[in-house]
């Protein structure tokens, strides 16, 4: 869990198990299908990125999810989705025991997401960056046909500068903005993530995507911070310059990727608030859930098939969500709108 830390600056722990599942199972962990189980919760956008990749690259199959509830205590995630608060593969009520029975002195974040191997009941990796990674350049075997490439070999260099900036100023910086421990360090926050958003804008507002001219892992990892701005970050971490709303190349571009297959129909607003607003009670001792914003702008036309582009490239679009993993109707506009 995320605390504020009086006086001083946020820092992420970063001290993430980093074995890695790779096609020649050079750390000891080959992919195989069905052998591990990706435990996420739709409440992090760390997770989501896990989500959304596993989803537009037809994984469902070969890397089943386990859905954690969207509220944590100190010890760890929780299966409280599932009947009897239990996971029904790994047989566990919290995630925490994977991590111990991968190490039994395990002293670092219990984070989703997180990849099991479920034979064993360990966790073999949480390293969200390169998760995805691996997922686009593993697991090629058992893509769907028509999988779209996140990570082209010509675009990497972009793609990676795109990440590093949007990792630091955004993805990482509404944390630090809201957890600041003083004036000062929510200051610089605040700064670096609404100067970073205005380069964002005027990079988009002549391109249709961040790198190129479809989808990558770029916009994936941004995508997941937007979506949730106006519900969590604008208020509770006091990220109030404007709404994502009010800043309109990088609302459309929002939109734009929420109304395309793969991305919107993986965010559950109930969760994020639930999680956000519940969890974090030094910043918010009330408990107290806001009942907005409303949602119904994220089904808005936003023109930016103008710009041109694909989004899926030489690719297809995902299918249906499949059965079971649909988020419910009343936490999506998507959902709504069906």
């Amino acid at each position: 869990m995320a605390y504020v830390s009086t006086g001083k600056e946020y820092s992420r722990d970063s001290r993430y198990l980093t074995t890695r599942i790779t096609a020649d199972g050079r750390d000891g962990y080959p992919v195989e299908p069905g052998r591990y189980r990706l435990v996420v919760s739709r409440a992090c956008p760390w997770a989501n990125r896990a989500i959304i990749v596993r989803r537009l690259l037809g994984l469902e199959e070969a890397l089943p999810m386990a859905v954690a509830g969207p509220v944590h205590d100190e010890r760890s995630w929780s299966f409280d989705l599932d009947p009897g608060g239990r996971d029904p593969v790994l047989g566990i009520e919290r995630l925490q025991d994977a991590y111990f029975a991968r190490d039994p002195g395990y002293d670092r974040g219990i984070t989703v997401p997180a990849l099991v191997d479920v034979p064993t009941g360990k966790v073999v990796t949480n390293d969200f960056a390169r998760i995805t990674l691996d997922l686009s350049l593993e697991w090629t075997a058992h893509h769907r046909p028509g999988a779209p490439e996140l990570y082209p070999p010509r675009l990497r260099p972009q793609i990676d500068a795109v990440n590093e900036a949007v990792y630091r100023d955004v993805n990482n910086g509404v944390y630090r903005a809201g957890f600041a421990g003083s004036q000062e360090a929510y200051d610089e926050a605040y700064r670096r993530l609404f100067d970073r958003l205005d380069q964002l804008s005027e990079r988009l507002a002549g391109a249709r995507y961040l790198v190129g001219d479809s989808i990558t892992e770029a916009d994936v990892r941004l995508f997941t911070t937007l979506a949730r701005f106006d519900a969590v970050y604008h208020g509770h971490f006091k990220c109030n310059r404007q709404k994502l709303s009010e800043m309109p190349v990088l609302w459309a571009y929002a939109r734009d990727l929420f109304q395309t297959p793969g991305f919107g129909d993986t965010i559950d607003f109930d969760h994020i608030k639930r999680h956000y607003y519940l969890v974090h009670t030094d910043i918010n001792p009330t408990g107290i859930v806001p009942d907005g914003p409303d949602l119904r702008g994220w089904l808005s036309p936003h023109g930016r098939e103008e710009l041109g582009g694909r989004p899926f490239g030489e690719g297809t679009a995902p299918g249906p969500v499949p059965p079971g993993e649909a988020v419910p109707a009343a936490h999506n506009p998507l959902g709504r709108a069906a």
